[in-house]
């Protein structure tokens, strides 16, 4: 798949995948996650929905590799590559906790995690490029001069979003990313999730409450409650009792065609 930022190297294709072999996760004596099996392929979106408390940050984290777990955690590279690898991971919190009055932007952002300078001093021309690129690629160049505490809740997660391209990860990690950010703002970021998994051929998992949004956008929705209780395709999920019990209203069943 070719890129439209030359900058970002999208990955090759196709064969990829990011295999979760019954995962259990216990913290301070609970069993929070009980043997979780999926496998996520390049080019899809998965959805993780369910209550709160139901372990859905909890299997980021253990990915990440933050928790100790049970089970297994592979990952097979592009065809014709004759060795399993650790994927390069991007992740996208639901929050960034920093100084809202620091005069720290966009491009200090970026800088700070491409270059060895102190970010006060230098922005050298490639990282520059560098971050122009990733902010092109989730419609938010305009913003690289801009300050992290000026920006709104959309601005912040969509710049969040560029950093985790830099670089382009096997596995994107999205942990609630449009938590608090209004109608317009959470529609830009799933139209923009969607335009990266296709561009870069990126496995993308993404945890969200708001299953009504994610439908359109999402190849596949797993409901999970420490164990997974059902997964498939959007319409099939959501028409789940369960599901519907869990969300308390009526859903339209999801539309066939995504964007």
């Amino acid at each position: 798949m070719e890129s439209h930022h030359k900058g970002l190297t999208p990955h090759a294709c196709g064969a990829c995948c990011t295999k979760i072999e019954g995962i259990g996760v216990t913290l301070n004596g609970h069993r929070v996650l009980e043997d979780i099996s999926l496998h996520l392929h390049c080019g899809e979106l998965t959805t993780l929905v369910g209550p709160n408390g139901a372990g859905k940050s909890t299997l980021l984290r253990t990915l990440l590799g933050e928790l100790p777990h049970t089970g297994a955690i592979h990952f097979l590279p592009v065809f014709g590559h004759g060795r399993e690898d650790a994927p390069a991971m991007g992740y996208v919190p639901q929050h960034l906790e920093f100084d809202r009055f620091s005069p720290i932007s966009v491009q200090d952002a970026f800088s700070s995690g491409l270059s060895r300078w102190p970010v006060a001093l230098w922005h050298a021309r490639r990282d520059r490029n560098t971050a122009r690129e990733a902010l092109a690629a989730v419609h938010a160049e305009h913003l690289i001069s801009r300050k992290l505490g000026e920006l709104s809740g959309g601005e912040l997660q969509r710049v969040l979003l560029a950093l985790s391209l830099t670089p382009v990860p096997n596995l994107l990690l999205l942990d609630e990313p449009v938590s608090g950010i209004d109608l317009p703002g959470r529609e830009m970021f799933y139209r923009t999730v969607s335009e990266l998994r296709q561009r870069f051929d990126l496995s993308i998992l993404m945890v969200s409450h708001d299953l009504a949004g994610v439908t359109a956008v999402s190849d596949r929705i797993v409901f999970l409650n420490r164990r997974i209780v059902c997964a498939g395709a959007p319409a099939e999920v959501i028409a789940n009792p369960e599901v519907r019990r869990t969300f308390g209203f009526d859903l339209v069943t999801a539309p066939s065609d995504r964007p």
